[in-house]
This record gives C-alpha cells, structure tokens and sequence, in this order.
C-alpha cells in the first residue's frame, strides 16, 4: 500500500524532534526520521513511499525531489505548503483506494476521504510502525549492518528499557553513560 506522509507532522508528533529548534537540529531530525521509517516500513513498501516536507527548512543545495534509501522525499519548494503539494498527490494517484496519508491534518484526511484514500493521524501511525518493528526483526536490515543515527528519542528510550537501564538516568545496566562502569 502506497504511503504518502507529511513530513514535519510525523517529525514532530513522533517526538524526535520539539518545536523551536535550530536549522541544524532540524536537519539531524529530519535524517533521523528518515532512517527510523527506512528501518521500519516493509522493503517492498520502501520504495512506494513519499514523505513531503515544507521547502522553507529544505537543506540548502538540495533538490526539489530525492530519494533516501529507498523513500522518494519531496520538498514543497514551489507550493505554498506541504500540504498544498500532498494535496495535488492525492489528486494525481492513479488508485487512490490503496493509498495511505500519513498526517494529523484535518485538512489532509478530508482530500484524502474526498478520493477514498486512507487517512490516519501521525502520532497513531507512528505508534504502530514502532510496536511493528518491535514485533518482527527488521527485514531491511542484515545482522552485520550496523544502523545509523542518529537515534530519536524514541528508540534510546526504547533501547535503554530493553538492556534494563533506566531511560531517565538511572541504570541497573551497572555503568554510567560513558559505558565505563563504576
């Protein structure tokens, strides 16, 4: 089933990035969002998905359209907006019925409803693509391949609870965060 996300929304209500931050921070976010949704959407399904993100924090040099490992990146360089641009993909789908729009847009889910797309909140999605991945190994992802950060929130935290040590500073994991002990 195609994807079609709004790039920022999803930053955002996944938590791996808050408001208010720098171009810098920005850009690390939206590369770590990036690598979290290549490690946990289906390979097959890697390569009919599209992100769409506001061009006004669009990396300076970079293409209107990219591709990162696999997901097809837009940025609204020529629209008004994001969601002006998900709007006219939307429109565009040949098979509107199999596609999925990933935002908490009211404004998208209705174009979504108006072609019978789905339409599901960011923050939803998002809980499920990670209770997925935690669910089943990664079929993207090989046991030699070391992944790539940086990591959202999101996954430290998730790391942290799996090896026992506390996410909020405290460790039974027996070292501090230097991974020197004590």
């Amino acid at each position: 089933m195609p994807l079609l996300i709004d790039g920022y929304n999803l930053l955002y209500a996944s938590g791996i990035l808050a408001r208010g931050v720098g171009r810098t921070s920005l850009e690390r976010a939206r590369n770590a969002l990036l690598n979290v949704l290549a490690e946990s959407i289906p390979e097959a399904e890697l390569a009919k998905t599209v992100i769409v993100f506001d061009a006004k924090e669009a990396p300076w040099g970079l293409s209107r359209s990219t591709q990162h490992r696999g997901i097809t990146i837009h940025f609204a360089s020529h629209h008004e907006d994001a969601d002006s641009l998900i709007e006219e993909l939307i429109l565009a789908d040949s098979a509107p019925k199999r596609l999925t729009v990933v935002s908490s847009d009211h404004r998208l889910h209705r174009a979504a409803n108006r072609r019978k797309a789905r339409a599901v909140d960011s923050d939803r999605w998002f809980i499920e693509l990670m209770r997925n991945r935690q669910q089943q190994p990664s079929a993207n992802a090989t046991e030699t391949r070391k992944p790539e950060g940086p990591y959202s929130p999101f996954e430290v935290d998730f790391w942290l609870k799996e090896f026992g040590a506390d996410p909020n500073g405290g460790g039974s994991a027996g070292g501090d965060a230097s991974g020197k002990g004590k």
